[in-house]
C-alpha cells in the first residue's frame, strides 16, 4: 500500500530576478512500513523534499498524494490535520517546551487534536514508557540528557499513532554512542510496523534504513535498497 506518491515534483524559489530550483522533476513512492533514508549534500534538496513530505511546504509543480489524497488540493486546515494526525515529526533540536515536563511535551499533539485530558495523559505516559522513560515523565528538558530529550521527542511523534515518522537529522546533536542508541530505537519502532522517513547526511545513520534515496542538485541520483542493513541486537523497548 502506497502512503506517499510523488510525481514530477518541482520546487522553485524566486531569489531577486533569478529562479532557484530546489527540486527538479522528483518522482517516488513510499509504501507502508518502509524505512527510508533521504541523503544528499548541502543544497541537494533533501530539506525541501522533507518539508514537502511533511506537508510543511507545497510544490511549485507536480503531484503529491498522501494516502491517495491530493495534497495540492488541501487548504491550510486540511494540511494542519495531516501534520497533527498522520505525521510524527522528530527534529535535530528536539523542539521541546523548556518549562514543561516530558509528559506535557508528549501530550501536545493530543491537545491540538482535541483529545480529553484523561486519555491524553494515559497515551502520553504509555508513549514515554515505550521509549524507556517511564521514570522521567515529570522531568523538564533541562533535567534530561540529550538522548533522553530525543526519546521524549520520539514519544511525542508516536503518541498520535501516525502513518509515518519523519525524522530530520535526529542524531545531529548527539554523541556517536547516544546516536546509535537512538537509531536502535528507530529500528525497533520500524519492526513494530511504523513507516519511517529519515533525513540525514551521515552514511552510517542512513545504513539503518532498508532503502536509501540519494539527492543531488534537486534530482534523485540513486534510489537503492540496502541488503546488509543494521539489525539491532538489544531487546526492544517498544511495547
Amino acid at each position: 500500500m502506497n502512503i506517499i506518491t510523488i510525481e514530477h515534483i518541482a520546487k522553485i524559489y524566486q531569489v531577486g530576478s533569478e529562479q532557484v530550483f530546489a527540486l527538479r522533476d522528483v518522482s517516488l513512492t513510499i509504501d507502508k512500513n518502509e524505512y527510508v533514508a533521504i541523503m544528499g549534500p548541502s543544497g541537494s534538496g533533501k530539506s525541501t523534499l522533507m518539508n514537502m513530505l511533511g506537508c510543511l511546504d507545497t510544490p511549485t509543480s507536480g503531484l503529491y498524494k498522501f494516502k491517495d489524497q491530493n495534497v495540492g488540493l488541501m487548504d491550510d486546515n486540511d494540511l494542519a490535520a495531516i501534520r497533527n494526525r498522520e505525521i510524527g515529526f522528530v527534529f535535530q533540536t528536539f523542539n521541546l517546551l523548556p518549562r514543561s515536563d516530558a509528559l506535557h511535551n508528549v501530550e501536545l499533539p493530543l491537545i491540538y487534536a482535541g483529545v480529553s485530558s484523561k486519555e491524553r495523559k494515559e497515551r502520553a505516559a504509555s508513549a514515554l514508557d515505550s521509549v524507556g522513560l517511564a521514570d522521567r515523565m515529570h522531568h523538564k528538558p533541562n533535567e534530561l540528557s540529550g538522548g533522553q530529550r530525543q526519546r521524549v521527542a520520539i514519544a511525542r511523534a508516536l503518541v498520535t499513532n501516525p502513518s509515518i515518522i519523519l525524522a530530520d537529522e535526529p542524531t545531529g546533536n548527539l554523541d556517536s554512542k547516544t546516536g546509535e542508541d537512538i537509531m536502535s530505537l528507530f529500528n525497533q519502532i520500524h519492526e513494530h510496523g511504523n513507516t519511517i522517513i529519515l533525513v540525514t547526511h551521515e552514511e552510517y545513520i542512513a545504513e539503518h534504513a532498508a532503502r536509501i534515496i540519494r539527492l543531488k542538485d534537486g534530482l534523485i541520483e540513486k534510489d537503492e535498497f540496502v541488503e546488509n542493513r543494521y539489525i539491532p541486537n538489544n531487546k526492544s523497548v517498544i511495547q
